[in-house]
């Protein structure tokens, strides 16, 4: 795990204070190609309690954010059918940078440079604390998920399958 005093100041970070959102910083030893896998492991957490902040784009190029546990991965056919597009597919990372201000492997949902529509598989509601990404490579926020209904106001859906 990275010692570091105190987290990276990020637009993430600006949003969550700006939004008094109570959350706890976690910095560890970002791994290239790593996910969920390793910050979980890092910060000895589950990994189904790590939240992965997806951009995805529908059949029209329209950006939107997917939040899904960390040992899940996206039906897109399911979340089509839910959000009502023909497809979806992710983002190529350089459009996912344009869109959201942030690195892959750095995104989060909270502060993006353009307001996306959030969709969020339902059973991470039913965590009690849940860890996101900062706003930077290696660095997560832990936050209760009530708060990021709280300040994002995401779509439920169901869209996770077993990784």
């Amino acid at each position: 795990m990275k010692h570091e005093t105190h987290a990276p100041e990020t637009p993430a970070t600006r949003f969550l204070l700006q939004h008094r959102v109570a959350h706890s910083n976690h910095l560890y030893e970002y791994e290239e190609h790593g996910g969920t896998r390793v910050s979980a492991r890092e910060l000895n957490v589950d990994e189904h309690a790590v939240v992965k902040t997806l951009v995805m784009e529908d059949e029209a190029g329209k950006p939107l954010i997917v939040l899904m546990h960390g040992d899940r991965k996206v039906s897109t056919k399911n979340l089509a059918r839910q959000i009502g597009a023909k497809s979806v597919s992710p983002c190529k990372p350089e459009a996912a940078q344009r869109h959201t201000g942030y690195l892959v492997g750095g995104t989060s949902p909270f502060g993006t440079r353009k307001t996306l529509p959030v969709y969020i598989e339902k059973s991470i509601l039913d965590l009690p604390l849940v860890y996101i990404n900062g706003g930077r490579r290696g660095f997560l926020v832990g936050v209760q998920p009530h708060e990021i209904v709280r300040v994002l106001a995401p779509k439920q859906v169901e869209c996770g399958l077993v990784d």
